[in-house]
């Protein structure tokens, strides 16, 4: 056993010696030059162990935003009238306010998780009307398109 153990030991040298060739050789040619981070500290070097870590850094990097439904409803019906105004047709407005009224219809069912809803479902025609109003008003103060310039010719430049 002693000279297995020997042998072992070399061989682990050996090994170490080896990467330790490699390593150099491909810091000599530049290979570990201009890396991303390089010259950036590690994130959460020091920090103590979050078993959560990929979630928050997936929400983070991704922009996602995670509510509770009531207070998503709340962002949304805040949000209803903008989201309306960049649909083109009547129809996908309808869609939009049916597909927000179903959802807070479906909160008020389910059991209460976080704050209390307080979100009303909207009256559809109501909504509507108001998009076709601000529809017209926004067709009616759009500046008139500019005139196409006349193309130059490439030997009149």
């Amino acid at each position: 056993m002693d000279e297995e153990g020997k042998a072992r030991k070399a061989r682990i040298e050996q090994q170490q010696t080896w990467v330790d060739l490699q390593v150099r050789q491909a810091m000599e040619r530049g290979d570990f030059d201009d890396l991303p981070g390089a010259g950036k500290p590690i994130p959460d070097l020091g920090a103590t162990h979050d078993p959560d870590w990929w979630v928050k850094r997936l929400v983070e990097r991704e922009h996602i935003t995670v509510l509770p439904p009531a207070l998503q409803l709340r962002k949304d019906d805040a949000e209803l009238e903008a989201a309306l105004d960049r649909l083109g047709s009547e129809r996908e407005a309808r869609t939009f306010v049916e597909d927000f009224n179903a959802r807070v219809l479906r909160a008020r069912y389910t059991p209460v998780d976080g704050p209390p809803l307080i979100t009303m479902p909207r009256d559809v025609d109501e909504t509507l009307a108001g998009w076709h109003e601000r529809r017209a008003a926004r067709r009616r103060t759009a500046p008139a398109a500019p005139a196409p310039e006349r193309r130059r010719r490439w030997w009149r430049r």
